[in-house]
């Protein structure tokens, strides 16, 4: 086999990501090499590969899919959001520069097109197809000059489109149709056809309008995925995380002792790898909430403030909301606070950022001994070491450097009676650390507690990603698609007025 396939979407989270990951498992599993790529993401939730890059967590996930090493070939250009207006760029895995939306499709973006197109040509000589994923809607009309990750990316390659689209929002033949509608003639005839995600019922209710749809637009349907709860890999927006949901969608799992454990997760602004706390949701008996008001810690035997790309906003914030002051009382009462980066760095004694928020002197919370200063450059690590006995993974993501003066030793960072501190993300998906940490929360709330013996994160990730490939064995025409990845769009397929504005 030997192709490729552009992964596009008629909204953004209409499940390409997801769908991307299930094709990579179902292909991996059929005996094919295969790769991700997103030629441009833009996410708060990032990883590190082996050799200190920077990519989106979502395609560092479907690598995993793939069962290969995610590399920065598999996501060139990351945009890191610092706000309404202006985002970080990192291209190749390493931070150039902060710009603005207006600068990034003034001219820059463009300029990024070689380069992409340089990393996904490396890919395609080295496995035997790639699977791209597109980003928000290829029919962003205002965009298309300067698009480098839909049809941009998908005219340059020559790839096939298939259009992923959520029913459970419903509209989505008019989002369908619209979607096509909308590209011009040249990219028109890229786009193979619609794969229906989310669906809820009996699909032959659903049969009619896919054969309108196939009239109206000469396109076929590849398949319908059913709604399936608790599917959802590594998000790329925190923003999509409901504050008082859990995490995912899954129910939590009684518990193995008497008592549940309760996690806190302060959704502070800019919230980054949030991911981190998915592992405590994986525990049976562990429930996981996000919380953005002081009365919602009273119950919580655990606050987590995660990582953040706005440390100095997010201080302000929890102080604006009287977050700040409920977890000084909480860490002088014994009661137990996790610190991950950006939270590790609000629990100190002061901050001095001429980076990020570029406003100088900042006392934090005074909870831990550390004073953090913003270096220009961003520490990209992936450390390994041990805590409370048990040996411990994670990547590290950060520009502020730490000087900690006291405490006990935590990873890179330290502890102070019941609260803890490490910029380490991560750390929590190793099965045994995770375990001792949950048994010392669970003595310093008075919770009979117990995590359970058994439970192993990068298994419940791997049953996660066959359960995507399953969906696309088992719900898409995979001979169809199979036909598309090494073949290419079909030929002949008819333009759908009125096309795209000249």
């Amino acid at each position: 086999m030997s192709g490729g396939l552009l992964v596009a979407g008629t909204t953004s989270d209409a499940g390409k990501s997801v769908v991307t990951a299930g094709i990579c498992r179902w292909l991996v599993r059929q005996g094919v090499k295969v790769a991700p790529f997103k030629a441009q993401n833009m996410s708060l939730n990032s990883f590190v590969t082996k050799e200190g890059a920077e990519i989106g967590r979502a395609q560092a996930m479907q690598a995993q899919a793939c069962r290969v090493e995610p590399t920065a070939l598999m996501n060139p250009v990351l945009l890191k959001p610092g706000g309404e207006q202006s985002s970080q760029v990192v291209l190749l895995g390493k931070p150039v520069g902060e710009l603005s939306a207006r600068g990034y499709h003034g001219g820059r973006q463009q300029k990024l097109l070689g380069t992409v197109l340089e990393c996904l040509a490396e890919l395609r000589g080295t496995y035997d197809a790639v699977i791209c994923e597109g980003a928000g809607s290829p029919a962003e009309i205002n965009l298309r000059r300067t698009d480098i990750v839909n049809m941009g990316i998908a005219r340059n390659a020559r790839l096939p489109v298939l259009v992923v689209g959520d029913i459970d929002r419903g509209g989505v033949f008019a989002s369908f149709f619209g979607t096509v509608a909308l590209l011009s003639p040249e990219d028109q005839e890229l786009v193979a056809g619609f794969l229906v995600n989310k669906f809820r019922g009996d699909v032959s209710l659903l049969e009619p309008g896919l054969d309108m749809l196939h009239g109206l637009t000469g396109r076929r349907t590849y398949g319908v995925l059913p709604f399936r709860h608790g599917l959802g890999i590594d998000e790329e927006d925190g923003m999509a995380v409901s504050l008082r949901g859990t995490v995912r969608e899954s129910a939590v799992t009684p518990p193995v002792g008497e008592d549940v454990l309760r996690v806190a997760v302060c959704a502070v602004p800019l919230m980054s790898n949030f991911t981190d706390v998915d592992a405590l949701a994986a525990e049976p008996g562990v429930v996981v909430r996000f919380v953005d008001r002081p009365e919602e810690l009273a119950d919580a035997d655990l606050v987590v403030i995660p990582g953040t790309r706005g440390t100095v906003r997010a201080l302000q914030w929890m102080r604006e909301r009287g977050l700040a002051e409920a977890i000084v009382r909480r860490a002088a009462e014994g009661r137990p606070v996790l610190g991950v980066c950006g939270g590790f760095q609000i629990l100190g004694e002061h901050i001095e950022d001429e980076v990020e928020s570029r406003v100088g002197q900042v006392e934090g919370l005074g909870v831990l001994p550390v004073r953090v200063r913003f270096a220009r450059g961003k520490t990209l690590t992936r450390p390994v070491g041990e805590a409370l006995g048990e040996r411990v993974e994670g990547y590290e993501i950060h520009h502020g450097v730490a000087d900690i003066g006291g405490g006990t030793p935590f990873l890179d960072g330290c502890r102070v009676g019941q609260t803890w501190g490490t910029h380490w993300h991560g750390s929590l998906e190793s099965d045994g650390f995770r375990r001792a940490f949950l048994r010392e929360v669970a003595a310093a709330a008075g919770r009979r507690f117990v995590p359970a013996p058994d439970t192993s994160f990068a298994a419940l990730r791997e049953e996660q990603l066959d359960r995507l490939g399953d969906l696309i064995e088992q719900h898409a025409d995979t001979d169809a698609l199979r036909r598309l990845i090494e073949s290419g769009a079909p030929q002949g397929l008819p333009f759908i007025p009125p096309g795209a504005p000249a």
